[in-house]
């Protein structure tokens, strides 16, 4: 036992803390601040990834700025759509709006956290049960108050009792800041809780398009947070080209990104886009156990949340072994590298959405009905606003829009001969600046399948 540690101290030499009556409110406190500064966003992404970003040249962002910038966004389209705040249950939402994440995948599927932003007013997030350390480095979070989960999990049978105690202490949150507004905007609720809100005089609209458009316009903060997702993601693309033997699984090489991406304090991966050889044709399936052969296409889309909660959103197509590509396979590579070069090009500040479409190039007739879903989708967080089809699959209920400096898009190919054997998948990450675009992703493109 160490006699020297002085009276009430306690650390890692002591078995049990002190504890005294009258003292739990004082070592909640205490336990509260050494959670707090041991934050995975306090503690920073570690020395493999501050090295790859120094060696890139990306400075670190402005992180209250950042956070800052975030708000002022969700409160200006709150004032001008009307709403007296935001209701936020979707993670993604919750990040942008506090910077703050606790289980992300596991809350996206079970509503145990949300977050109330009055447009006039706090920002109150409620919380899964002991996380209130979870938010305190973000600086714009007010409250942290133990969230009420009615899902059936909780509540059972029950449910319709927790649903009011929750709309309860909404309407209260409304009552208290909304100014005599009770319209809040929602991004996710299931029927019974829009019941017992109109009950109570709380009518709701539209969150996700309050969140959509004010996730719109990145600061230059958050470009230089994505920026840097983009080097920890490729320098995982880079892991993951050296693994590529054949012999190796798609699940094998698969989980090579998954690792170099959490090593580098990158998030989760949203999709299981890998395929090879006869699997790359047609797109979309999830990676298997099937052993990737010399001479096979190997496609994959990284769809891969980094650092920073930024998506790196990035398709290559790699040729596996030592031997030289077919004619086919090179045909096929060079349609999609023409493809994406050319729209890449169309990708300027004040063109529309449907002139972009209109102008772009898409697929050749035998391989247009294998063709991918869209054309160009909006980045950040997460996929987003706006997506824009083929313009043979513009539809009356498309919307159209203006591309603007601050957006970021990625520009996708997916080129295979509809029953041929192969497909090929290239997919880049555009900034739209004043004057045209920048395209922050850098991994090269197989230059045996370019030649």
């Amino acid at each position: 036992m160490d006699s020297a540690a002085p009276k009430g101290s306690f650390g890692r030499h002591r078995k049990i803390m002190p504890f005294e009556p009258g003292s739990i409110e004082a070592l909640r406190e205490a336990s509260r601040q050494k959670a707090a500064s041991l934050n995975q966003h306090v503690l920073g992404y570690g020395v493999q990834a501050e090295a790859e970003w120094a060696a890139a040249g990306i400075a670190a962002p402005d992180l209250p700025a950042m956070r800052q910038y975030r708000l002022e966004r969700i409160r200006a389209e709150l004032k001008r759509r009307g709403y007296a705040g935001a209701l936020l249950y979707d993670p993604v939402n919750i990040r942008y709006a506090t910077d703050s994440t606790n289980m992300q995948l596991w809350v996206a599927h079970n509503p145990t956290r949300h977050c109330f932003v009055a447009t006039e007013g706090p920002v109150v997030l409620f919380d899964y049960f002991s996380c209130e350390h979870l938010s305190d480095h973000s600086g714009v979070v007010d409250e942290v108050r133990p969230a009420v989960s009615w899902m059936y999990l909780y509540g059972g049978e029950l449910t319709e009792q927790k649903v009011r105690r929750w709309a309860a202490g909404i309407a209260g949150l409304v009552g208290e800041h909304g100014g005599g507004n009770s319209r809040i905007a929602v991004d996710h609720i299931n029927p019974e809780g829009v019941e017992e809100l109109a009950r109570l005089g709380i009518s709701i609209g539209d969150g996700e398009a309050v969140m959509e458009n004010a996730r719109l316009i990145k600061s230059p903060d958050e470009i230089l947070a994505m920026r840097r997702a983009i080097v920890a993601c490729e320098a995982a693309m880079g892991e993951m080209e050296q693994a590529l033997q054949p012999g190796i699984s798609e699940n094998e090489l698969w989980a090579e990104l998954h690792r170099s991406n959490i090593a580098r304090g990158g998030e989760w991966i949203e999709t299981r886009l890998l395929a090879s050889g006869p699997r790359t044709n047609p797109w979309f399936q999830e990676c298997s156990s099937r052993i990737i052969e010399a001479g096979d296409l190997v496609a994959f889309d990284t769809d891969l949340i980094g650092p920073y909660g930024f998506c790196a959103d990035l398709s290559r197509t790699w040729l596996c072994g030592d031997a030289k590509p077919t004619n086919e396979q090179r045909d096929l590579f060079r349609i999609a590298a023409d493809q994406i070069e050319h729209n890449t090009q169309l990708m300027q500040p004040g063109i529309s959405f449907r002139e972009l479409v209109e102008r772009s190039a898409v697929p050749p007739g035998d391989c247009f009905p294998t063709r991918y879903g869209v054309l160009y989708h909006g980045i950040g967080l997460a996929d987003e606003y706006p997506t824009l089809p083929h313009a043979s699959d513009w539809t009356p209920d498309t919307p159209d829009g203006v591309l603007e400096a601050g957006m970021v898009l990625c520009v996708e190919s997916y080129i295979g001969r509809l029953g041929g054997r192969e497909g090929v998948k290239i997919e880049e990450q555009i900034l739209i600046t004043e004057t045209g675009n920048e395209q922050l992703s850098t991994f090269p493109l197989d230059a045996r399948l370019l030649g």
